[in-house]
């Protein structure tokens, strides 16, 4: 964008903005002028008339005919007579209604819907006098509204809101009419201005390009004013005998620069395979920050092959290990498209963690979010097991979050981007519940606390696993549930309150009855169990509900 540009961008909504200011308030007061004084007419006018009303109404009074229906109807024919002689316009109409909303007097021609009329009728069941804005007639008009109490009518004296606000619109289009011509001058005169303002820097342009063109660094610039532009064309014929000099120093940089991207390229290449691409990263920006350890927050997450040494020996050597390595590269693709970072493979499970060594504010979804696409991912994996003949893989996935030391951990010889802590025991231990409370997918309380309003959970248990003595509760997780889950994880969450209050013999019946229609699954079974166990032998007083749990 060339200078003229942008002096024209900054100086000419300023000029615009303070005109259409000016024009602004001057309209808005002119407005608020004009539409006060047409309001306080149609004001004065319903004044008169209803004044008119109860001098009508006393006549009435004084000669005790108020309730001759004769003469009050005739007291209300001189009040639409002296309605008719307050009209000015063609468009404006005075006329009242009953209760019902019907027009029992009008002095222009009117037609309502049932809309209207029903409308009309909430206005008279208020009373109240006030400023309305009308549809009548399918046409909008503004109206001053009060109710006479003798004669049990509401009148309105109205007008057409495009008549009564007639004269703001025009106001409006000079308004807008001038600002249009005094924008349209302004630009012409900054156009003017500008271009006599910049013309030096145009003619400095073009020597500087021609220096570019022909890579002539003896040319210089002519010093045509002695101001700021002058100054500037010193300063460049100063930049360009020094650009010669560095000429050969910038060339050997240059060099350097890229024999160094080269190596360091080559270097990403070869460690990507066994360093995790975030931490390769971190080991370039600041390779003295990465040989010592921090405490952080962390998603870690477990996985297990079920069985995997019974399906190893079924197969053949070749077979087992091209089946894991399709395995593996299929659940890592997932991790990674998580932001995870693999920690390790130990044997045929994978451990992977989340939050470092960049930390994202929904870690543990998106460890929650892999797990679920490794379970999804996995149906692909068996169908190619089965195409060719293989047994296909089942497993066990668990998650915990808290506080773990992450950062390179080993010796000078051998070092390992890792995390290590209570909380990476207790993922695993997870992952090992899967195969007693027959779920696929477990979560701990502090991931659940994370994920709860996203995808479904249920609570399992209480737990103390190995190496704990406080419990923890955990839920196993589902990206949705079918309705017979649905009903599963109610009769189950409805036995767990009973459970825990030691109404064992009452929470018995409901897992028997969540057994019942739910044969195969292993989580009413235990529970049966448990119930079974405590009827014959009750826990002691100090009971929390916390299962220990002793795993291999």
């Amino acid at each position: 964008m060339k200078i003229k540009s942008k002096i024209l961008m900054i100086v000419l909504p300023i000029l615009i903005v303070s005109l259409t200011l000016m024009g602004f308030a001057a309209s808005l007061s002119a407005r608020n002028g004009i539409t006060q004084i047409a309001t306080d007419f149609l004001k004065f006018k319903a004044d008169s008339l209803e004044n008119y009303a109860i001098l009508q109404w006393s006549l009435l009074e004084d000669n005790n005919l108020t309730s001759n229906k004769e003469f009050v109807d005739a007291a209300m024919d001189s009040v639409e007579s002296f309605a008719q002689s307050l009209i000015r316009s063609e468009t404006e109409i005075i006329f009242a209604i009953d209760e019902d909303g019907t027009v029992m007097m009008a002095t222009g021609e009117i037609s309502l819907s049932s809309a209207e009329i029903t409308n009309l009728a909430d206005i008279y069941r208020k009373k109240e006098p006030g400023w309305f804005t009308l549809t009548l007639n399918d046409r909008i008009r503004v109206a001053q509204g009060f109710y006479l109490e003798h004669f049990n009518r509401y009148l309105f004296v109205s007008e057409l809101r495009s008549v009564f606000y007639g004269s703001v619109l025009q106001i409006y289009y000079q308004s807008g009419l001038i600002l249009f011509i005094a924008a349209l001058v302004s630009v012409l005169l900054l156009g003017f201005f500008i271009s006599y303002l910049t013309s030096p820097l145009s003619r400095m342009i073009s020597v500087i390009r021609e220096i570019i063109k022909e890579n002539d660094l003896s040319k210089r610039v002519t010093l045509l004013y002695r101001d700021e532009i002058g100054e500037l064309g010193h300063t460049f014929n100063m930049m360009s005998s020094q650009l010669e000099k560095a000429y050969d120093q910038v060339k050997n940089f240059a060099y350097k620069a890229v024999v160094a991207e080269k190596n360091e390229k080559r270097i990403r290449n070869i460690f990507q395979k066994y360093v995790p691409h975030d931490v390769i990263e971190q080991f370039f920006n600041d390779p003295e920050g990465m040989l010592t350890g921090s405490s952080r927050e962390l998603a870690v997450l477990f996985s297990d092959i079920r069985g995997f040494t019974k399906i190893s020996e079924d197969m053949l050597p070749e077979m087992v290990v091209e089946s894991l390595n399709r395995y593996f590269e299929q659940m890592v693709d997932i991790i990674l498209a998580h932001n995870g970072i693999v920690d390790k493979y130990m044997g045929d499970a994978i451990m992977a963690f989340y939050g470092a060594p960049v930390q994202h504010e929904n870690d543990p979804l998106l460890a929650v979010q892999t797990g679920l696409d490794m379970l999804d991912e996995l149906k692909n994996f068996n169908m190619w097991q089965l195409e060719n003949n293989r047994p296909p893989f089942n497993i066990g996935i668990g998650i915990n979050y808290g506080q773990v030391t992450v950062g390179n951990i080993g010796s000078e010889k051998k070092m390992d981007y890792t995390v290590i802590g209570d909380m990476v025991n207790t993922a695993s231990r997870l992952e090992g519940l899967t195969k007693i409370y027959g779920r696929s997918f477990i979560i701990s309380g502090s991931v659940y606390e994370k994920v709860k309003d996203v995808f479904p959970c249920q609570q399992l248990d209480i737990v103390a696993v190995k190496g704990r003595h406080q419990g923890i509760p955990v839920y196993s997780v589902q990206r949705q549930l079918s309705s017979q889950e649905k009903d599963l994880k109610q009769i189950h969450s409805e036995g767990m309150e009973i459970y825990y209050k030691r109404n064992f013999k009452e929470a018995l019946n409901k897992f028997w009855k969540g057994q019942n229609l739910f044969p195969d699954d292993k989580l009413f079974q235990l529970y049966v169990n448990r119930c079974l166990k405590f009827m014959e032998t009750p826990p002691p007083e100090e009971w929390d509900g916390v299962t220990v749990m002793d795993q291999k």
